[in-house]
């Protein structure tokens, strides 16, 4: 159905119109995502409702082992929120308009903020592995755009500016929380790439050259089309390897996977703490 870009604005309705028939009748104030291997955050909100990807008209399902795929809502630090439990990627075959359907139903659910965490690969030798960063800029070599097609007024202008893809505010928030718990918080630059192969040493040489500090397969997608709806973004990573040329390693992804239950209960705080704070 979210394939039919004529009928975009129609489609987020009847989205909408199905969760508020399933019982949920709040405005979130934030849309988040609980991205790869980081599903784990889910267990420390307090959930009101959750309805799985297959039954909600217009989602496509989460097909990578270690996303649940289903949308919670509940609230973190006394905040309504609604939150993706899992994510679908570009890679998993689907189109840039099904990966973001979610955001679109977040927006039209009335969430102004979206917040995003992801897994990536750490190109900047300044970090190491098990870093959280918070993005403050990317770089799109996916090879597509979610706004490619007919535009629909309603939904956002034809031409978003994308001068501030994440939120200076909202970063700031994250920032002054990491400084006060002596957390160290970089900003990093995300590349964004198709996937699902990890890249070749030439490529990593290239993306820190092109002036990216860590490797991802999400996230960009997801901003873009909130940018385009008029939402705030924030995004956090976690470092799960150290992507070095000349000392590259096979990626081992049950060690990357235990490193994201550790970085996930870092994410979260990130997350109640911007929702928590007075200049939210």
């Amino acid at each position: 159905m979210q394939n039919d870009l004529n009928n975009l604005f129609e489609n987020i309705n009847i989205a909408v119109d199905f969760i508020r028939k399933a019982g949920y009748a709040k405005s979130p104030v934030a849309g988040l995502t609980f991205g790869s291997g980081l599903g784990g955050m889910s267990e420390r909100m307090e959930i009101e409702l959750e309805i799985p990807y297959d039954d909600i008209p217009g989602f496509v399902p989460a097909t990578v082992d270690f996303h649940k795929g289903s949308l919670i809502f509940g609230q973190i630090a006394g905040r309504d929120i609604v939150a993706m439990n899992g994510r679908n990627h570009f890679y998993e075959g689907y189109s840039m308009q099904q990966i973001t359907f979610p955001v679109r139903v977040m927006r039209g659910l009335g969430a102004k903020t979206l917040m995003l965490s992801s897994i990536t690969g750490g190109v900047n030798p300044e970090y190491s592995a098990g870093d959280v960063v918070v993005i403050v800029d990317h770089i799109n070599l996916m090879g597509d755009n979610p706004l490619i097609g007919p535009n629909d007024e309603r939904l956002g202008t034809r031409y978003p500016d994308m001068i501030e893809p994440y939120s200076r505010r909202l970063v700031g928030i994250a920032e002054k929380h990491a400084r006060n718990q002596g957390l160290r918080l970089p900003r990093a630059i995300l590349l964004a790439l198709s996937g699902p192969t990890f890249e070749t040493r030439a490529e990593y040489r290239m993306m820190r050259a092109m002036g990216a500090d860590i490797i991802g397969m999400s996230v960009v997608p997801e901003t873009i089309t909130a940018v385009h709806g008029g939402m705030d973004v924030v995004a956090f990573s976690l470092v799960s390897d150290e992507c070095f040329p000349e000392c590259l390693e096979a990626i081992d992804l049950d060690v990357l996977l235990d490193r994201a239950k550790v970085g996930s209960q870092v994410i979260f705080d990130l997350y109640k703490a911007v929702l928590e704070d007075k200049d939210f």
